[in-house]
Formats: C-alpha cells, sequence, structure tokens
C-alpha cells in the first residue's frame, strides 16, 4: 500500500521531467541550425510517455552529424533544385568562359596595334622613298647648273687660252713682246709729245699683256673647278637615283607586307571573333558590332588624353619662352641703363669740352648718331584665302584611294595631297612631308587655322616626320591615312599628339 502510494507520487514527477526535457532539446536545436520540420501530414507531437516513441523518428534527423547535408523540398514542378555540386560546376564554366572571352578580347586588341603599325610602317616607307625622290630632284638640279657653269667656265678659259696663243705668236713674229716693242718704240720717239703717246702705249701694252695672261690663268682654273664641282653633282645625283631605287624596293616591300599583315589580321580577328561568340554565347555579329563599339570609346579616350597631353606640353613651353623673354627683356633694360649712363657721362663731358672750345673761342664739333635702321615687317607666306582653297581642294578628294608617291587625279599619299592642294592655294611645295615643314612656318595648336599642315613624327625631330594632314577647324583634319585607306576627315588626335604644326 505504501509502496503503491509513492509510486503515484513519482508518476507526476516523471511526466514532468519528461515534459521539461522537451523543450529544451528543441531549443538547442534551433540554437544551432537545425529546424524540425516534420512533414504536414504527421499526427501532433504529445507530451507524455505516449509520446516519446513518436518523438524519437522526428528527432533523428536533428540528431545526426552537423555536416550532413539536408534534402531540399522539391519544387513545384516537381524537379529538384540544383545541387551544391551543380552549382560549383555552373561557376567554374562561368569563369572559364569569361577567362577565355578576356583573353580573345587582348588577343584582337593586339592584332589592331599590329595593324597599326604595319600602317605606320609602310607610310613610313613610303615617305622615305618621297624624301629620296625629293633629294634626287635636287641633286640633278644641281647637276644640271654646275654642268651649265663648267660649260661656260670653259668657254671663257678657251677665249683666255686663244688670247694668249695670240699673245704667243705675236712675240713669235717680232722676237719681243708688245710690251718691249712698245719700250723700242718710246725709245725712238721724237719730242716730248711723241714720248707721251709712247709711255701710254707702253703702259696699256703691259696691262694688256699681264690681262691675258692672268685670264687664260685664272679661266682655267675656274674651269678645273667647275668641272670637279659638275663632276661631284653628277655622281651626287647618280648616288641619289640609288637612294631613289633602294627606297623604293623598301617602300613596296612595306606595302606587300602590309597587305599580308592585312589579310592575316582579319582572317585572325574573324576566327578570334567567332571563339568569343561562342564564350559569351551569342552571334558573330554582336560581338563584332560591341569590338567597334569599344574600339569607338577606346579611340575617344586615346583622343582625350594625346590633347591633354598636347596642351600640357605647349603650356609647359609657353612658360618657358616666357620666362626666357623675362630673362632677355631685363637683360635688355639693364644694358639700356648702362647705355643711358654712359650716354649721359659722354654726353657731360661734351658739354665741358665744348664750354672749354668756346671759352677758346673755337667751335664745338658735332657728331650724329646713325639712324637705326627701319623695322623690317614680315609677313605671313600664305593667307587665308589660300588657306580656303587649299581646304576645299582637299575635301573634293574625300573618298579618294591612297596611293603612294600619288598626285592625283585619281589617287595620293598624304604629302601628295597637302602638296597639290596648296598648289591650289598659290604656294608651292616639296612631295615630302618634313621639307613641307621646313618651308612652313610653324605655329602652335592655339595658332591653328584652316588650311595649315599638321605633322607627325615617330621620334619628335622634324627630319623624321612621316606623315601630314589639312587642318580644318575644330580639332578635324584632312588625310590620306596610310596604304589601304582612303582620303578622310578625321580627329586631329586620331594618331596620338601631333609633333609639330605650320603654315605654307
Amino acid at each position: 500500500m505504501v509502496r503503491t502510494r509513492n509510486r503515484s507520487r513519482m508518476l507526476p514527477r516523471i511526466r514532468a521531467r519528461r515534459c521539461g526535457w522537451v523543450p529544451l532539446l528543441a531549443l538547442v536545436l534551433l540554437v544551432s541550425g537545425t529546424v524540425l520540420a516534420p512533414p504536414a501530414a504527421a499526427h501532433p507531437v504529445l507530451v507524455g510517455p505516449v509520446a516519446a516513441p513518436r518523438l524519437a523518428p522526428a528527432l533523428a534527423p536533428a540528431l545526426a552529424p552537423a555536416h550532413a547535408p539536408t534534402d531540399d523540398p522539391p519544387q513545384p514542378n516537381g524537379q529538384a533544385y540544383p545541387s551544391t555540386g551543380d552549382i560549383d560546376r555552373a561557376r567554374a564554366d562561368a569563369a572559364r568562359r569569361a577567362a577565355a572571352a578576356s583573353a580573345i578580347e587582348a588577343q584582337l586588341a593586339a592584332a589592331r596595334t599590329e595593324l597599326e603599325q604595319a600602317g605606320q610602317r609602310a607610310d613610313q616607307a613610303v615617305e622615305a622613298y618621297n624624301g629620296a625622290q625629293a633629294r634626287l630632284a635636287r641633286a640633278r638640279a644641281a647637276a644640271a647648273d654646275a654642268a651649265v657653269h663648267a660649260a661656260a667656265a670653259e668657254s671663257a678659259r678657251a677665249a683666255a687660252a686663244e688670247q694668249a696663243a695670240a699673245l704667243a705668236a705675236a712675240t713669235y713674229r717680232t722676237g719681243a713682246t708688245p710690251e718691249l716693242s712698245a719700250f723700242n718704240d718710246l725709245f725712238g720717239a721724237r719730242g716730248p709729245r711723241a714720248a707721251a703717246d709712247q709711255a701710254v702705249a707702253v703702259g696699256a701694252a703691259a696691262r694688256t699683256t699681264r690681262q691675258i695672261l692672268e685670264d687664260a690663268t685664272s679661266t682655267a682654273r675656274a674651269a678645273a673647278d667647275a668641272q670637279r664641282a659638275a663632276q661631284a653633282d653628277a655622281a651626287a645625283a647618280e648616288r641619289a637615283a640609288d637612294a631613289v631605287a633602294r627606297a623604293k624596293a623598301e617602300a613596296q616591300a612595306q606595302l606587300t607586307a602590309h597587305q599580308q599583315t592585312v589579310a592575316e589580321l582579319a582572317d585572325r580577328s574573324e576566327r578570334l571573333l567567332g571563339e568569343l561568340a561562342a564564350a559569351r554565347n551569342t552571334t558573330v555579329e554582336l560581338e563584332r558590332r560591341r569590338q567597334a563599339a569599344l574600339e569607338a570609346i577606346a579611340a575617344q579616350q586615346a583622343e582625350e588624353v594625346a590633347k591633354a597631353a598636347a596642351l600640357a606640353a605647349e603650356k609647359a613651353a609657353a612658360q618657358k619662352a616666357a620666362a626666357e623673354k623675362a630673362a632677355t627683356d631685363r637683360a635688355a633694360a639693364d644694358r639700356a641703363a648702362a647705355d643711358r649712363t654712359a650716354a649721359d657721362r659722354a654726353a657731360a663731358d661734351k658739354a665741358a669740352a665744348g664750354k672749354a672750345a668756346q671759352q677758346s673761342g673755337g667751335a664745338p664739333g658735332r657728331s650724329q648718331r646713325p639712324a637705326p635702321p627701319p623695322p623690317s615687317s614680315s609677313s605671313s607666306s600664305s593667307s587665308e584665302s589660300g588657306g580656303q582653297a587649299a581646304v576645299a581642294f582637299a575635301k573634293a578628294r574625300l573618298g579618294l584611294p591612297y596611293l603612294w608617291g600619288g598626285e592625283g587625279p585619281g589617287g595620293y599619299d598624304c604629302s601628295g595631297l597637302t602638296k597639290i592642294a596648296w598648289q591650289q592655294g598659290g604656294r608651292r611645295l616639296t612631295h615630302f612631308a618634313a621639307d613641307q615643314y621646313a618651308e612652313s612656318t610653324p605655329v602652335t595648336y592655339h595658332q591653328l587655322r584652316p588650311g595649315d599642315l599638321v605633322f607627325w613624327s615617330h621620334t619628335g625631330k622634324a627630319a623624321d616626320i612621316y606623315h601630314v594632314a589639312i587642318y580644318l577647324g575644330d580639332d578635324q583634319v584632312i588625310m590620306a591615312p596610310h596604304p589601304g585607306g582612303r582620303i578622310e576627315q578625321t580627329s586631329v588626335w586620331v594618331m596620338g599628339g601631333p609633333s609639330f604644326f605650320a603654315r605654307p
């Protein structure tokens, strides 16, 4: 009876303990990140001795190791969610495609750079040929002038030689020189008047003889010098002709190489565009348009950088010139002050000397300072109307093909276009970009006006100028760009910062 009573007292305690650890265990599982989510059809969990068997299966997944993955519920369409492995593989594939696309774009950029460099090499070779042609023309002109001078010198030598031969013949016939014969006549003269006349004859004969001999000597020397100069100029013309032949062969080789490069890079670019489209799961046409847009953006950025650099360089040059001018002005002012001091001192000394002369009865002397030469006025070798005529001619040739050595009408190279354009503007230029700069007046970027010439040099030296264009205004130029291209209107910064600006 006592045992039964005790058992009845302990039963509520056991039930209370069982009811107490279930919420505690649920709380622990929630904190550890495990959520009990029994199926909707499961019976509600009851607390008590009867509920313990039903609670065990529900708690079994929660009591499993923490690293064991749990299955996600199925999607509404019944398909399973991607597994962690599927996600990792998708991410790796995306990264691989992105890396491949980046590598292909780098190869496309390298191909564009290679194409630009090939075009620049071809342009340099063409201008080298034009320079060789210009030097040959000058050498041939010099050789022709030297030949004319040599012929004239030889003619003068022959005439002097004939006079000398006549003198020798006269000496042979008379047995004495004309000068000695005149002396004999002088000794035989009767009376002072006849003697005076004979003395004049003696002097004239002596002068004539000396002149004949001097002429014979000097003209022979001049003829020999002229002949040597003509031979040297002829040899220089031959060397210039050889240089033209070499420059022509080099230009032709560079043009052939440029054409091959263009064809190879076109094939390579098309293949790379196909690979890029596959890597991005797009089309070749979409990738081509995207690359064109990227190139346009990159070109605009490069032009802005080039313009900023050119403006900064011009500003630095202007500051340097201003500082040098200020130093020159200060030095000139110092010299002028010293000159004024010296002049004042000289004037005071002169006044004192004049006063002393007046006191002694003399008159002061006068000294006149020579008048300064009139200032020389220099006008520009080209007029604004000439520039407009050059621009109009160049605009009318837009779209014509680049033709190396070309001066029209079917095609032009860069310096051929500027030469013929400025020929319409009344200015004669050589078909060679470096010579065109030397034949023009340098200006700055801010001084540019339509018709001025813009030059590029790969070394920054005027002797290495290889390209020229005609300025239109608003940072636009017209140029014959490169072999294989056509005369076009483009930005003045399209080839980077120009090296020089000049006005014909």
